[in-house]
């Protein structure tokens, strides 16, 4: 019994490192959002990041821009397409640490501003998102899920 479970332990530590997602590494200083071209380093609070099958990584100076690439990529057939995709992180507004942008709310309409302008602000928890909106005359509460290209801020 004791050989049993040792075996599944060990197992169970090898499968580790495979099941779990890596977070990204930091930008470095010459990393520039591939929608507007601005350096992605100075905003640290600000940053997001997309992670693609072959190992590369797209970072972006905030979730905005992030969401225009993400709907411009082709669904399928390219190196990075959406089905590419392996993750996509975005820096939480109250921690400022980068987060699963599925496991976050997204408040459109705000008076919070990004380094370019509007932008929808990720925030985790329904409860915070809420009074996020209300403290920031924020218009909407939108998941991963939710967020459309007619939903992206306009500046």
């Amino acid at each position: 019994m004791k050989s049993l479970l040792a075996a599944i332990f060990a197992l169970l530590l090898a499968a580790g490192p495979i099941l779990a997602v890596d977070p990204p590494s930091a930008p470095g200083k010459q990393d520039r959002c591939p929608v507007c071209g601005m350096f992605v380093a100075p905003y640290p609070e600000w940053i997001a990041v997309m992670v693609f099958a072959d190992g590369s990584q797209f970072y972006f100076d905030g979730g905005k821009d992030l969401f225009r690439y993400y709907f411009e990529l082709p669904e399928e057939h390219a190196p990075h397409s959406r089905q590419q995709i392996t993750a996509v992180y975005v820096t939480e507004y109250y921690s400022t640490r980068l987060m699963q942008a599925d496991a976050l709310y997204f408040v459109v309409g705000s008076d919070v501003y990004g380094p370019m302008g509007h932008e929808l602000i990720p925030v985790a928890g329904r409860e915070a998102a809420m009074t996020f909106l209300r403290d920031h005359q924020g218009r909407e509460i939108l998941t991963f899920g939710q967020v459309t290209p007619a939903k992206l801020p306009t500046n």
